[in-house]
């Protein structure tokens, strides 16, 4: 049976992201994360993200007059908040890692019921999107298995065995952040003609879609400059995983799945450029 390319991007892509999340949950407690969680403004997030976004992106691709398929695409993207990357992110970008975690774990399970019901609504100011196909439970599965899970075990060893922990947590980093290099860089070429078709006129809608909600969510966040990166980066980077899996059982063999893929990289890219520019000017300030 011969190996595709959409399945060694999915090895990759599981492989650098559990190892990456596990990492994440191997620096913290669950008293740390539950006591962030509680700390933030928990409903005001959840509604920017399942309300707030979903609305200015239908809002930004009637104004800009997407062609359908993007815009079903950027929707489908929208209603599946809180990317299992943003732990990461927040890593990098030395913000809350414990709000991170905690929020990155809550929301794929909010996701697993709320993201049909923001699609189907959603979806009806396009027309001819037809009706979107949900497997709930799978859905709820996949979820939590490739990111709750990471981050539960990773903080189970911090807890249960913290010299443990130590020692492996600097080679896991090590081979999970090289795995995931080498999954974004396969993934671009691989669908780079899909990006490029997308045409610059989507990819800036797209960019601006992502800039909006980022200054959203970093300014309705609320606390710490920590947390409001939390919040952010969150809220611009959404599942792109998720987000492929509804565009797969919902709209097979339509440009529908290539614009989420087009979208969902460029969210990283935007994201990976957020980091940079807090890691240099933190560094910056600090030398001062």
């Amino acid at each position: 049976m011969p190996i595709t390319s959409e399945t060694i991007i999915r090895i990759l892509t599981a492989g650098s992201l559990a190892g990456l999340l596990l990492a994440v949950g191997l620096r913290l407690t669950i008293r740390e994360v539950v006591e962030s969680v509680r700390r933030c403004r928990l409903i005001l997030i959840v509604l920017i993200n399942f309300v707030a976004v979903p609305v200015l992106v239908v809002w930004l691709a009637k104004g800009f007059q997407l062609d359908p398929n993007l815009t079903i695409g950027m929707i489908i993207l929208a209603a599946a908040p809180f990317a299992p990357v943003v732990p990461v992110f927040a890593k990098m970008a030395r913000a809350n890692l414990a709000l991170a975690a905690g929020l990155t774990t809550l929301f794929p399970l909010l996701s697993a019921f709320i993201t049909p019901f923001v699609c189907e609504l959603a979806l009806k100011s396009v027309p001819g999107a037809g009706a979107v196909q949900f497997n709930v439970g799978a859905m709820l599965l996949t979820l939590l298995g490739t990111i709750a899970l990471p981050l539960g075990l990773g903080m189970a060893v911090h807890q249960l065995a913290p010299a443990v922990a130590r020692r492996v947590l600097r080679p896991l980093e090590v081979i999970s952040e090289a795995t995931g290099a080498i999954s974004l860089g396969f993934v671009t070429f691989v669908e780079f003609h899909s990006i490029v078709g997308t045409g610059w006129h989507a990819l800036l809608v797209m960019t601006l879609s992502s800039e909006l909600c980022f200054v959203m969510g970093y300014h309705l966040a609320g606390g710490d400059t920590g947390s409001r990166r939390v919040v952010a980066l969150g809220t611009a980077n959404r599942n792109i995983a998720l987000a492929i899996l509804v565009a797969i059982q919902s709209f097979p063999g339509t440009p529908v799945v290539a614009a989420v893929v087009a979208n969902g990289l460029l969210l990283i890219l935007l994201g990976l450029a957020h980091v940079a520019f807090w890691r240099f000017w933190q560094d910056r300030k600090q030398a001062a």
